[in-house]
């Protein structure tokens, strides 16, 4: 019987609010591997998730705080069904 694979999430996973709205960023990697995913989830459950992986836990919440900084946290902010128009919500 295979076991399903174990996530280890990170202390430096938290919740950000900006402009009224929260995110949630989660970093988080599969047990034993040494690098880090980085994934922001808005109040519908919506997700973003990076393609690229992170040497480090601080490393990825570097990056998830200058996405948000730079692109606004409305950006990643999806519909509340969580159904796109046809257009890309991020």
């Amino acid at each position: 019987m295979n076991e399903e694979p174990k996530l280890e999430l990170s202390k430096l996973s938290q919740d950000i609010s900006s402009a009224g709205r929260k995110v949630s960023i989660e970093i988080y990697r599969l047990e034993g591997d040494k690098s880090w995913n980085l994934e922001i989830v808005d109040e519908f459950n919506n997700s973003t998730v990076w393609d690229d992986t992170f040497e480090t836990e601080s490393a990825a919440l570097t990056e998830a705080k200058k996405a948000i900084l730079e692109d606004r946290i409305s950006n990643y902010i999806g519909p509340e069904d969580g159904k796109s128009d046809g257009g890309h919500w991020q």
